[in-house]
């Protein structure tokens, strides 16, 4: 390779850049390591035993010959001799047992018997002192005939007296063969234990090559980086579960929307959450794609994507503006249309006021004219006059003219009486927008079609009813139909259904209130909001709101 070559077509060192591998070759070194110690811990006593096992042998042979009373009777009446008894007896045990020598000696440590002949009649090389003392030794030491493990015993008569010593060797090199021939056999264990290790390191490797999709440790840190980034910028809700349903993952939008923080992270989503539908979505207990619900204020669109380990991940979108928007929509169209067919029927009432014109008809004119100017100005004065909060005011006078086209009289009772000291104002429309809407369209086509607004306020509390004409509501739905997404009509163009009555009953528990439905007294349904705080306390009633409290002659008015 030339000097310029380019660094990436280099060999590269060191340790390879897979998790498979790398894990691979830790648990081989893990391993092999392993092995090796294991190998050396047996090893280090190994030697120590045979030596054991050499001096008891050899201390058990001094012991049988020694118990033998001829010897020491020969060993009283004999000399010390290559023929005498003495060396015959011992010659036999040396070569029954195996032993390298067996040596007997009297009280003054002259041998009696020897492997060597010429050693016969000689003093003892080693100290035999113990053993002439009673003592047993057994020891590891160089003699005559070299290294050996030696056992010494005292020699005594029929009367116990001590009248020499037996001692008896094994030699050296046949403990140090032992343990020669004992390690290939234990390096055969230890290189079985590896190649066990090895393979099940090989399959434990291929196990995390999978579930890793063979990545890199440094392209498993980046998607790491790149998964916190992405998690924490999106504008989507994610919760993350585990297969026990805790929350094990909640990115900033979905702390957001859910109104959690991180503490929530590692908690059941039932105690995070509490009860609701937003729970039983995420949860997984009601089940389809692009479900909505309402968390607080903020209506959601929620899905949520099993993953291989039991768990699962759920995104949750904001679509509180788009249904915002989408009602507001819904209520432009309504206006439209109400303004189309006003313009046909003001067309109209042209057409009849230019007869009665070129009829020279001026007093029926007059009349005619005043008629339709009146009829309008006396609706809205009527509302207003009931209605002392200008934003639900204007509400109902819409309302009252979307009715009026859809064939429904819009009728507000006399007792209607709401000052204006509303403290949230926005909510109670939002509350009596979707009543009405609701109301208008189950009445729509029943005979004597009608809608009654009616609102009064009992101390600081605002008391709402919305009554229809319409089939009503069967009593096993009346619960039903505040849930999330529950609806009977067909969904919208701009998304779906069943958020309005959910809503209404979010805004008035919000406030500590309720909402409820129930069969209105002449048939249809009757919705029922109580809201206990909703007006700023005040000591006493304003001049306009004393006048709204002054009952009215007419028992019912009606708008169209």
């Amino acid at each position: 390779m030339s000097p310029t070559s380019s660094p990436a077509r280099r060999l590269r060192l060191g340790l390879p850049r897979r998790v498979f591998s790398q894990v691979l070759l830790m648990q081989l070194a893990i391993a092999a390591g392993v092995a090796v110690l294991a190998t050396g811990l047996f090893l280090a006593p190994l030697s120590d035993q045979l030596d054991d096992q050499a001096m008891r042998r050899a201390l058990a042979i001094a012991q049988t010959t020694a118990a033998q009373p001829q010897i020491a009777d020969d060993l009283r009446s004999s000399k010390p001799t290559v023929d005498g008894p003495v060396q015959t007896e011992a010659e036999r045990i040396r070569r029954a047992s195996g032993a390298e020598y067996v040596v007997i000696m009297n009280k003054d440590g002259v041998r009696w018997s020897h492997t060597d002949r010429d050693q016969i009649g000689q003093v003892v090389s080693t100290d035999p002192s113990d053993a002439l003392a009673g003592d047993e030794v057994m020891e590891i030491d160089n003699g005559t005939l070299g290294r050996s493990a030696r056992g010494k015993v005292p020699l005594r008569d029929i009367d116990g007296d001590i009248v020499g010593a037996v001692s008896v060797g094994i030699e050296y090199d046949s403990v140090r063969a032992r343990l020669v021939h004992a390690i290939p056999g234990l390096f055969a264990y230890a290189g079985g234990a590896l190649a066990v290790g090895a393979l099940a390191a090989y399959l434990i490797s291929r196990r995390v090559q999978r579930q890793t999709r063979d990545l890199a440790f440094s392209d498993i840190s980046a998607l790491l980086a790149e998964r916190e980034a992405m998690l924490h910028s999106i504008r989507e809700g994610v919760v993350a579960l585990d297969r026990a349903g805790r929350i094990r993952l909640l990115n900033d939008e979905a702390q957001r929307l859910l109104g959690l923080g991180s503490e929530a992270i590692g908690q059941p989503l039932d105690t995070a959450l509490g009860p609701g539908r937003t729970t039983d979505v995420l949860a997984g207990r009601v089940t389809g794609t692009d479900l909505l619900t309402v968390r607080g204020q903020r209506v959601l669109v929620a899905n949520r994507m099993p993953t291989d380990d039991g768990g699962a991940v759920a995104t949750l979108r904001d679509r509180t503006e788009l249904e915002q928007l989408g009602r507001e929509l819904d209520s432009t169209r309504g206006l439209i249309d109400a303004l189309r067919a006003q313009d046909h029927e003001h067309a109209n009432r042209m057409h009849t006021l230019l007869g009665l014109l070129e009829l020279e008809m001026y007093e029926e004119a007059a009349e005619f004219v005043g008629e339709v100017a009146g009829a309008h100005r006396v609706t809205a004065e009527q509302i207003t006059e009931k209605v002392g909060d200008p934003l639900l005011a204007a509400l109902l006078v819409g309302k009252a003219t979307v009715a009026a086209e859809r064939g429904v009289v819009l009728a507000v009772p006399r007792d209607t009486a709401l000052p204006d000291r509303l403290i949230d104002p926005g909510g109670l429309v939002t509350i009596v927008g979707n009543l009405v809407d609701n109301a208008l369209d189950a009445a729509a086509g029943s005979l004597h079609a009608r809608v009654e607004v009616d609102v009064r306020t009992e101390g600081r509390a605002v008391v709402l009813r919305v009554r229809d004409t319409g089939p009503g509501v069967p009593p096993e739905q009346r619960e039903t139909i505040f849930t999330e997404g529950w609806s009977t009509k067909e969904p919208p163009a701009h998304g779906k259904r069943g958020i309005g009555l959910a809503l209404v009953r979010r805004l008035a528990e919000r406030q500590g209130g309720s909402a409820r439905a129930e069969a209105a007294p002449d048939g249809g349904a009757e919705f029922t909001v109580v809201l206990p705080e909703a007006l700023v306390h005040s000591e006493a009633l304003m001049p306009s709101e004393e006048a709204l409290a002054q009952p009215e002659p007419a028992a019912t008015e009606e708008t169209r």
